[in-house]
């Protein structure tokens, strides 16, 4: 996956990805909120050498380095429990040594003889007398060890307290803006893994590029979602400046190259019920009218029709009638106005669809239409569920596939292209229906600056 896939992602994701932002960011606050309060207390000592007046001018050098390079060895004798015994004892706990041990932090710079305990407590008095008494202990544990090397020796060790305890005021723990930027984090990349995971899981076609990798023929057509698309489903002639309208002339300038001798007869179907293929057809045939080419608009879906309610015309007689032989094609298909556009609706439902629009009659109907228009648009059902479409795509120059933006799935789409290849017919290209609106994805943007259909 190259960057603008995992750009696009976050875009389609990003409700997930604020929502594991914002559990991160709760769960850290009550994290915090639960964290019972502790205290930090801390003493300074400071470790020294005491030379005698018989010390020679080279003992005297010695021990110059002495007490820094000692402390690194006192740093363990703090938290020992020769050391902590002592303080147990002293302040009558019931703690025991590696409970304070765990609690104790022992430091001291390179080259420097000071010694600077840290204690940790709940209680911050207790976290006081616990740093003085280790500071006290370890004191009198120096002294105790060292008085007889320095009766045998021109220098003695000693340790002073530079700074005691004083009880802290403010814990150092919870600390809230901690936690909820560590929650932040967490959540983040949760949500950042949760998002991934659903692109990687979600298969249906969103852009140029999931589609054509369903079904690797051109896309012709990318309509932009519409709210008003059920009230008003013929922008063409309701909104003919809206965006939408423009994208049916676009997809009417790309399929125009597809026609065979300056005449083109195509099936527009989809993969499934709700894609958009009814008004696709519809929009496309007002599109060829509107620039001068003489149209037929077939409503061949004789399980749901919808053309006849689209253009506000009788719908009781049509298709179906004309293919059982009860009435001819020129009695029945309907001017639309004043335009160019012809409309067949799809008349009475009938029992056997598939037998019907599988006849040698909608071939020979198919064969009439096309002497007599420049195009022919065909609405048939979704391939699917029925076999319709794809037996209808047989007589035509080819069949035009909806995809519904978000909703449509890439393998219903790849089946349905099959279908209609099974059968000896050609699929010429998709349309994307209830596309976002706004910037067009990458692929998109690439085809159309390479000329080719989009």
């Amino acid at each position: 996956m190259q960057l603008q896939d995992y750009l696009r992602i976050v875009r389609r994701q990003i409700v997930v990805i604020l929502s594991g932002l914002l559990i991160g960011v709760s769960v850290g606050a009550v994290v915090a909120m639960l964290t019972p309060q502790r205290f930090e207390a801390s003493t300074q000592m400071m470790v020294t050498v005491q030379l005698s007046e018989t010390a020679s001018p080279t003992e005297r050098a010695q021990a110059t380095g002495y007490a820094t390079q000692i402390v690194q060895t006192y740093r363990d004798v703090v938290t020992s429990s020769l050391v902590l015994d002592r303080v147990i004892e002293d302040l009558g706990l019931s703690a025991s040594p590696s409970d304070i041990a765990a609690a104790t932090a022992v430091s001291s710079e390179l080259n420097s003889s000071i010694v600077t305990v840290q204690v940790r407590d709940t209680n911050p008095g207790q976290a006081a007398r616990i740093a003085n008494g280790i500071a006290e202990s370890f004191t009198a544990v120096v002294a105790d060890t060292l008085e007889s090397r320095g009766q045998e020796t021109p220098f003695s060790i000693r340790v002073v307290t530079l700074q005691a305890a004083q009880v802290p005021t403010t814990p150092i723990a919870p600390n809230m803006p901690l936690s909820l930027a560590i929650g932040a984090v967490i959540g983040l990349g949760l949500g950042l893994a949760a998002a991934l995971l659903r692109s990687l899981l979600d298969q249906r076609v969103r852009s140029q590029s999931d589609v054509e990798a369903a079904v690797p023929v051109p896309l012709l057509g990318r309509i932009p979602f519409d709210t008003g698309t059920e009230e008003r489903p013929l922008a063409i002639s309701s909104a003919p400046q809206s965006a939408r309208a423009e994208a049916y002339r676009a997809l009417r300038t790309n399929v125009h190259f597809l026609f065979r001798e300056n005449r083109g007869v195509f099936v527009i179907t989809s993969s499934g019920p709700g894609e958009g293929k009814s008004t696709t057809a519809a929009n496309l045939a007002l599109a060829f009218a509107d620039a001068g080419h003489r149209v037929a608009l077939i409503d061949a879906d004789l399980r749901l029709p919808r053309v006849a309610e689209y253009f506000g015309i009788e719908g009781g007689v049509g298709l179906s009638d004309v293919l059982v032989g009860r009435v001819r094609l020129n009695d029945v298909i309907q001017r639309w106005g004043r335009s160019a556009l012809f409309v067949l609706p799809a008349g009475t439902v009938p029992p056997n669809p598939a037998e019907l629009l599988g006849s040698s009659a909608m071939e020979e109907l198919v064969q009439a239409a096309s002497a007599a228009f420049d195009v022919v648009i065909i609405d048939a059902p979704p391939l699917l569920l029925v076999t319709d479409a794809a037996v209808i795509a047989r007589v035509t120059t080819g069949a035009i596939l909806v995809a519904a933006s978000g909703s449509t799935p890439a393998g219903r789409l790849s089946a349905a292209a099959k279908s209609i290849e099974a059968v000896g017919a050609t699929v010429l290209g998709t349309v994307l229906t209830k596309a976002p609106s706004g910037r067009r994805d990458p692929a998109a943007q690439a085809a159309a600056a390479a000329g080719a259909p989009r």
